[in-house]
């Protein structure tokens, strides 16, 4: 079954082409899979079938009708896991760096998922048959907790938070050199780079994403100085500690999509450590915080 979805142009869109404006909306679709789709009349505005360029007017109503996704057997993998949490509606884990979060393109095993499906007898079936359980993601070179959902009430309930800024998510981060500031916050709305569609960026056209910093400390000098912070978010974008820090002129060490030349000492990708997390249990409603231990990379340099 498709999945059929709408979008209203509001003034901020106005004037944008109607491929440029769905390939910023669209994760994980390209710019190119949208003008495809826009020849074979998968997306309609007003009802209308239309040019990739036609220009976005104010109170234009976009339809798009994603095919449903060609059927892939996810496999139960033997891995081990790291759990920190476990009752019958969901499974807090504490990542390790490298591992994907769940199959896609170039990651068919290995993932998260893969592990999850051999752990737990049941996932909730919100995300389909890729991400089951899965309500929010760390990136694969990102390490620490992450919380997974058993059954769709769950992950609607923990989706619920997320939607209202009610998780608690504080991460651990090795960035280029010393942040002039203790404290410092970053409000500044994210999208989807126009030339890189690999990228994050922050544009105008973004969603919006707010992200706390506090510097726990400052070590080197020159080029090779560095600070260790804390940050903490209150919106999830995609690579929004990344981005962010990037804007602000400190990337992350190691990190190889953002950090220009990214440090040889960091070859398992970025300095980042999701180290807190907290939440209210949706079915007990219980409060729960989880913290986790810095993965062994970071007593080298605080």
């Amino acid at each position: 079954m498709s999945n059929i979805l709408k979008f209203y142009v509001d003034n901020a869109d106005v004037g944008m082409r109607l491929d440029v404006f769905l390939a910023n909306e669209l994760d994980k679709i390209s710019r190119s899979m949208v003008q495809k789709m826009i020849v074979y009349e998968q997306i309609l505005v007003n009802g209308d079938a239309e040019r990739a360029g036609r220009k976005l007017k104010p109170g234009d109503i976009i339809t798009v009708d994603i095919p449903a996704p060609a059927a892939l057997n996810v496999k139960a993998e033997n891995i081990p896991l790291d759990v920190l949490f476990e009752d019958e509606h969901l499974i807090v884990i504490n990542k390790p760096q490298g591992m994907v979060v769940h199959p896609a393109a170039g990651h068919p095993s290995g993932t998260l998922v893969n592990a999850l499906l051999y752990h737990c007898n049941s996932l909730s079936g919100i995300n389909g048959v890729l991400r089951p359980g899965i309500v929010h993601r760390l990136d694969r070179d990102t390490s620490g907790a992450i919380v997974v959902a058993k059954t769709d009430a769950a992950h609607a309930g923990l989706s619920q938070l997320l939607a209202a800024h009610e998780v608690l998510r504080k991460y651990h981060a090795l960035v280029r050199f010393l942040v002039k500031n203790d404290t410092g916050v970053i409000n500044e709305p994210i999208g989807r780079h126009m030339l890189d569609r690999k990228r994050m960026t922050v544009t105008r056209r973004g969603k919006p994403a707010v992200t706390y910093y506090t510097v726990l400390g400052r070590h080197g000098q020159g080029t090779e100085a560095y600070s260790h912070i804390e940050a903490q978010l209150e919106t999830g974008r995609t690579h929004q500690i990344r981005v962010h820090m990037t804007h602000i002129g400190h990337p992350l060490l190691g990190d190889p999509v953002y950090g220009r030349n990214a440090d040889k000492r960091f070859p398992g990708g970025q300095a980042l450590h999701a180290k807190n997390l907290g939440f209210t249990h949706p079915h007990t409603e219980e409060y729960m915080e989880f913290e986790t231990d810095l993965p062994e990379y970071f007593f080298k340099y605080i």
